[in-house]
């Protein structure tokens, strides 16, 4: 381990144990916390509130008659509510999580903003419609409250550890990128692609280059079945070359993920802590190193949670939770999953115009990109719902 790996380490322990430290002596207050929408990925967002020790989970928020007395009873909250405006109007926490279906996310945030709370979160994809994404991040900024992402692997603990030594410039000056794997749904999951590119780029995209296929999911209105080949130009001068589903390496189908190479260096996220390659072995290849990532600051939670792999949940409410009381970065924030809609719908947009680039940000704030029905909808509304007793067991 060299000495700046050694520092970035440091660092990250000191953190963490300042945050212990306060809590135990009383120096942070805990944090109150509504959840608006508690089906199945609000379910996890309110056992890791319950489990974390400087929050309380006060309210809940659910539509769905049948489920909201189940999961009230299954996390200890009585102030349930059927939305969120009936929630505010009785109770303001200071952190709001709406983990509703997308169409309903604009609603819940700016009535959050408006009604007072320090601290919003929501989750992918943040909208359909720009203008809408604009709305929610615009309301938070005006109303002066942290709006963070949710469960996206940019906030995961190594991904923002390598993140930082790249900054760091251990590795040396950034060179190029790959994005592999850029299809299905691109403004749904495809959001994980283009955040986590914008932080080990450390720059935004501003124009796009892109190839669609098949010719159905290009003419169609949501995301679905879409399948990207391109390129990107970034705000630093970077170039990332964009990899469909499709596209395969000799008989070898691509796989998913990011690529970004330093003059020394690569640093290769594929859905899980980045691999870091550095110098080469005897036959010129890459070779990998220990990437000597710290260990992740809330293991219990974690693992009480049922999270398993999908600790950055846990990481990306701790970054909340920290920015709201010490006004530092989030690590996913509201802005982040605005730019990733906008750079979906503008892949989509410059294959609709036959390749031509297009330049970001878009001047047209009405474009918009929907993703398939069960993100847009939710399970309930789709023929695929959480029955009661399914939300009442724990997830192991």
């Amino acid at each position: 381990m060299n000495r700046r790996t050694f520092l970035i380490n440091a660092a990250a322990a000191t953190a963490i144990a300042t945050r212990a430290k306060e809590l135990q002596a009383g120096k942070r207050k805990k944090k109150t916390v509504g959840i608006v929408g508690c089906g199945r990925m609000g379910q996890y967002y309110a056992d890791v509130y319950r489990l974390l020790p400087d929050t309380e989970l006060v309210a809940i928020a659910e539509w769905n008659d049948d489920r909201r007395p189940v999961v009230g009873k299954r996390f200890g909250v009585s102030a349930l509510y059927k939305d969120v405006n009936s929630m505010l109007r009785e109770v303001v926490p200071d952190i709001v999580a709406v983990i509703t279906p997308t169409k309903f996310m604009k609603e819940a945030v700016i009535a959050s903003a408006e009604a007072g709370v320090k601290g919003i979160s929501t989750d992918k994809p943040i909208a359909a419609r720009l203008s809408d994404a604009d709305a929610m991040v615009d309301a938070c900024v005006k109303n002066n409250v942290v709006f963070a992402g949710g469960n996206l692997q940019r906030a995961m603990w190594q991904v923002q550890h390598a993140a930082r030594r790249l900054d760091a410039g251990e590795f040396g000056t950034r060179t190029g990128a790959a994005m592999h794997g850029f299809g299905g749904e691109i403004s749904g999951g495809g959001c994980q692609h283009i955040s986590v590119l914008r932080l080990f780029a450390d720059a935004e995209v501003e124009e796009v280059i892109a190839w669609a296929s098949p010719e159905e999911a290009l003419q169609g209105e949501t995301d679905e079945g879409l399948n990207i080949n391109g390129r990107f130009r970034m705000t630093s001068g970077l170039e990332c070359q964009v990899y469909g589903l499709t596209h395969t390496h000799g008989d070898k189908k691509n796989r998913s993920g990011v690529d970004l190479w330093t003059d020394d260096a690569m640093i290769s996220w594929s859905w899980g802590p980045p691999k870091i390659f550095q110098g080469t072995d005897a036959n010129g290849n890459r070779k990998e190193i220990d990437p000597h990532y710290p260990p992740h600051p809330e293991p219990g939670v974690v693992k009480g949670a049922g999270l398993g792999d999908s600790h950055y949940l846990v990481t990306s409410i701790l970054s909340l939770l920290d920015a709201v009381e010490t006004g530092s970065k989030l690590w996913i924030s509201g802005h982040d999953l605005r730019q990733a809609l906008e750079v979906a719908i503008a892949c989509k947009l410059s294959a609709q115009l036959g390749n031509q680039a297009v330049k970001l940000p878009l001047k047209d704030r009405s474009l918009s990109l929907h993703p398939r029905p069960y993100r847009w909808l939710g399970g309930d509304a789709i023929g695929q719902p959480q029955t009661a007793e399914e939300a009442s067991e724990k997830k192991s």
